[in-house]
């Protein structure tokens, strides 16, 4: 345990359960319906609306091996492609033989897939798939409908919900076990401000961290904090350099910021073309697989064409689908385009990379267990070893299905008793200085600049100088009782996960000093097999210093001595 926490109140009110499942997405539901099937007492929280989870924004569609002629295997051969020579091959193997039936089981909780006139499941491809193996519902909504059946088991069930909270840390007991989390909800209701929900199983399932740069796919709940937590607590991390830049994304302009509109995989997956100014496919060459190379391929692709050119985005060409399979296939992403005065049917969309998926996260074994003992992590947060150094698209929300279900198992054998959250105490326990609202801004531009698309030493040396500045700044502030130090709320709860997430993402950056996957380095542009195809796995020292270690081989290490 490091004894680090967030500066925040002390609970002023406390609820117990045997599981607390931390987040409304995918990964977070199914573990909670499957928990509370098994007779376990489960609260779910969540940041916003129990509907607000990343997933009901995922477009393309979720990986199978469900159509006719392919099989586990193939989706095993492809996701270990474009994973780069670090996907843990048990666990790529358990995610794809399993897959299928989740999905079936999916379907079964109230899922709605699109369907072919035959009434089987309509499957499409994706980037670095060899088959088609994408189901889909409401054309490019599909992870809306998970959302939408999900929720409505969770509320069917009667299952206990806390909205609008943030969670801000792990609560242990005198052993270090988990004994539940602090959260603070926001707003009226049964509960309101600092509180805890004392469990012996904690659940992550909170999502990306996509909004540590300033251009991004997450929404904007998605800071990092079950990352953040998870360090604090002393869990490890892993892989948290391979970040995935969606290469098309809508381009709003190179001073936008936020949360962009994506533009699916699946739009060039039913056939539409890469090309620059002038018309030319500039992807035809580079793989075999043209437009639909993995994803870590395509958006190098674009940012090499968009430095040789002088431009700040390339464009996607499918006026041929023509108006009717553009209102019936793409209706979400025809609406937005039309809604920013682009018109998909009659001209290219301008498009360029965004930060999209952290293929890291907290590191897990195949059961869901992180290092710390009670403490399971799901989902974007989780690094279970499947994606390796680049995600194959749509492999994430099957992702979450997979190992949720493998993660309430788990809980409903062992059943750990409960035990009482120690307090804390001494100076191990000083808290986290906490940041001004505004220095979000400040971080996500110095990690866009310096830790995006393209990284050297150079620029990676500039972004860690940079946020160490804010870590310093922060820390004298309070040292200095300083009155214009920030005070706790989400927004500088938020601020402060964000900086310890860009931190620890650039020290991993640094230490890879090759490129492999979605890790890019200018200075470095060759894959090296035989030095660097290893695990990154990252740790916060008593200090809140980044401790990097190097594993010795493609293996995960055990999450546990005596596994």
């Amino acid at each position: 345990m490091t004894g680090i926490r967030l500066t925040a109140p002390a609970p002023g009110w406390a609820i117990d359960a045997d599981v607390v499942v931390v987040g409304s997405g995918v990964a977070g539901l199914t573990t909670a319906l499957r928990c509370a099937a098994a007779g376990l007492d489960t609260v779910v929280v969540t940041k916003a609306r129990l509907d607000d989870g990343s997933t009901r924004w995922a477009q393309g569609g979720i990986a199978a091996a469900l159509g006719e002629g392919d099989t586990p295997e193939q989706h095993l051969a492809d996701t270990l492609v474009a994973g780069a020579g670090l996907c843990d091959e048990e666990a790529v193997r358990t995610l794809v033989t399993e897959g299928p039936d989740a999905v079936r089981r999916l379907i079964t909780t109230g899922a709605h897939f699109d369907t072919t006139d035959s009434g089987d499941i309509a499957l499409t491809r994706e980037g670095g798939h060899h088959r088609r193996r994408i189901a889909h519902a409401g054309g490019d909504a599909t992870g809306a409908e998970i959302s939408r059946a999900l929720v409505e088991a969770v509320r069917a069930a009667a299952l206990r919900i806390i909205e609008n909270a943030l969670v801000l840390d792990l609560l242990t007991d005198a052993e270090g076990r988990t004994a539940g989390v602090s959260l603070h909800v926001m707003g009226e209701g049964q509960h309101d401000g600092v509180g805890a929900v004392r469990a012996p199983s904690v659940v992550l399932a909170t999502g990306g961290m996509g909004q540590v740069f300033s251009a991004t796919t997450n929404p904007s709940v998605s800071t990092g904090d079950g990352v953040a937590l998870a360090l604090r607590a002393g869990a490890e991390v892993s892989d948290l350099e391979f970040v995935q830049f969606h290469p098309t994304v809508l381009f709003l302009g190179a001073e936008s910021e936020g949360q962009q509109p994506l533009v699916s995989e699946a739009v060039r997956g039913e056939g539409a073309h890469l090309v620059d100014a002038s018309g030319t496919r500039f992807m035809l060459g580079q793989h075999e697989l043209a437009e639909l190379a993995p994803r870590d391929i395509v958006a190098k692709a674009i940012t090499r064409r968009m430095h040789e050119h002088g431009t700040e985005h390339m464009y996607l060409d499918a006026r041929h689908f023509g108006a009717r399979m553009w209102e019936q296939r793409f209706p979400t992403i025809l609406a937005a385009c039309r809604a920013h005065g682009i018109d998909p049917v009659t001209e290219p969309v301008p498009v360029a990379p965004a930060a999209h998926y952290a293929s890291g996260g907290i590191r897990t074994d195949l059961r869901g267990r992180t290092t710390v003992p009670g403490l399971y992590a799901c989902g974007e947060v989780a690094c279970t070893g499947v994606h390796g150094a680049n995600r194959l698209a749509s492999n994430s929300l099957l992702e979450g299905l997979v190992f949720a279900e493998r993660i309430a198992a788990d809980i409903a054998e062992t059943r750990p008793p409960h035990t009482e959250p120690a307090e804390a105490a001494g100076d191990a326990d000083a808290p986290v200085p906490l940041l001004a609202p505004e220095a979000r801004t400040a971080i996500q531009r110095t990690m866009t600049r310096g830790a995006g698309v393209l990284r050297s030493a150079a620029s990676l040396a500039a972004a860690a100088e940079e946020l160490e500045a804010l870590h310093r700044s922060a820390a004298a502030d309070a040292d200095d009782l300083d009155p214009k130090a920030a005070v706790p709320g989400v927004d500088t709860w938020e601020a402060t996960n964000l900086l310890l997430v860009s931190r620890v993402l650039v020290a991993a950056a640094r230490e890879r000093e090759e490129t492999r996957g979605c890790h890019w380095r200018e200075d470095r542009p060759d894959r090296d097999d035989a030095h660097w195809r290893r695990h990154l796995v990252v740790r916060i020292a008593a200090d809140r210093t980044p401790v990097v270690h190097r594993t010795e081989t493609a293996a995960f290490p055990p999450v546990r001595p005596a596994d």
